[in-house]
């Protein structure tokens, strides 16, 4: 016959002391990380914004080279097949919200017509620098 230990009268288990240290290490950890986290999602988005421009800058000089007139509208681009579709913009998550920049200049002296020269965000939001996204 085994006797009982009499230090262990009480059933075994976590007490509140051990689950509160627990508690701040996980809040501790969740202070330090949400901010790395939101900080790399910004920095993956302004890289997103940076190749989609240059995509769609590049598409539109090679269609005014090729053509000898800028495209009117982005869909353009798209319907002759400079681009697959039109991205949508990282910060404000539509496609539709890309501001063209238009104006009547011509860059070549064969081109026929003016149109869209320029391609910026349609955002709000600034970078951490406090450049706004629609001047890049």
């Amino acid at each position: 016959m085994r006797l009982r230990n009499p230090t262990w009268t009480r059933e075994s288990g976590f007490t509140l002391v051990e689950l509160m240290i627990v508690m701040l290490i996980i809040s501790v950890l969740a202070a330090v990380a949400i901010p790395m986290f939101e900080a790399s999602l910004r920095n993956a988005r302004e890289a997103a914004l940076k190749e989609d421009l240059h995509v769609m800058r590049d598409a539109i000089d090679s269609y005014t080279m090729d053509k000898n007139k800028a495209p009117q509208s982005l869909d353009d681009l798209v319907q002759t097949g400079y681009l697959k579709k039109i991205p949508q913009d990282p910060f404000t998550h539509s496609a539709d919200t890309w501001q063209t920049s238009s104006d009547d200049s011509l860059s070549d002296v064969d081109q026929t017509d003016g149109g869209i020269n320029d391609v910026h965000s349609g955002s709000d939001a600034s970078g951490p620098d406090g450049q706004a996204y629609s001047t890049w």
